[in-house]
């Protein structure tokens, strides 16, 4: 089984599609949704869905990206888990050819490599991953395409072996920067992706760089 989980902050706008649209994927699974706070009407939402594979989870105070993911692996039961941001930017079908990939090619780790085919959307996203990608593939020698993508596909129980302890966004950071210490087997498929502008709702900003090359030297050093 795989365990879906959901951070989810201020996305009334695509909370239920996004959550429709994993329910329809045809494989076995778990959806987890950790509400972390949100202030708009995204916990009335959550309320009024009835999935039988569905948990939701409310936090009662904004803890964080990186604390919302935390929170859904302990209360994850799955062989798999993968992280699926709470908009619409990735296409769960993916998860197929991921799932694929991890079951057949004995790999540790699946990342969903979004810029196989060049890089797109808004420019400072776009070209703070760029670099920031770099500075990771420079730090801890590995030659990645995409080290920030959500869709990290691995067995529960590897993931729970890295003992994660990131409340944000660096949460991402942390997954791959202890794999890539622990010598997991790294593999990324190409999936698509469908970036959103700041009017849409993106979160990620300036200051999320400075503060993400600050714990990428953190994690290569500590």
């Amino acid at each position: 089984m795989l365990s879906v989980i959901i951070p989810a902050y201020n996305e009334e706008k695509t909370i239920e599609a996004i959550i429709s649209q994993v329910n329809n994927l045809p494989i076995e699974k778990e959806i987890i949704v950790v509400n972390d706070c949100s202030k708009d009407h995204t916990a009335a939402i959550l309320r009024s869905l009835s999935f039988n594979n569905l948990k939701v989870i409310y936090h009662v105070s904004k803890r964080g990206k990186g604390d919302a993911v935390r929170t859904g692996l302990e209360n994850a039961t799955g062989e798999f888990v993968i992280i699926q941001d709470a908009d619409l930017e990735y296409d769960p079908n993916d998860y197929l050819k991921l799932l694929e990939a991890i079951k057949n090619q004995g790999v540790d780790i699946v990342l969903g490599a979004r810029f196989t085919e060049g890089y797109h959307g808004i420019l400072l996203p776009r070209a703070g991953n760029l670099f920031l990608t770099g500075l990771m593939n420079k730090m801890f020698g590995v030659k990645l395409n995409d080290c920030f993508t959500c869709y990290k596909l691995m067995r529960r129980e590897s993931i729970l072996e890295l003992g994660l302890k990131s409340n944000s966004f660096d949460i991402e950071i942390e997954i791959l920067a202890k794999a890539i210490k622990k010598r997991m087997c790294i593999l990324e498929v190409p999936v698509s992706y469908n970036p959103r502008s700041y009017r849409e709702g993106k979160k990620i900003k300036m200051c999320d760089g400075l503060w993400a090359i600050m714990r990428i030297l953190q994690f290569r050093f500590s």
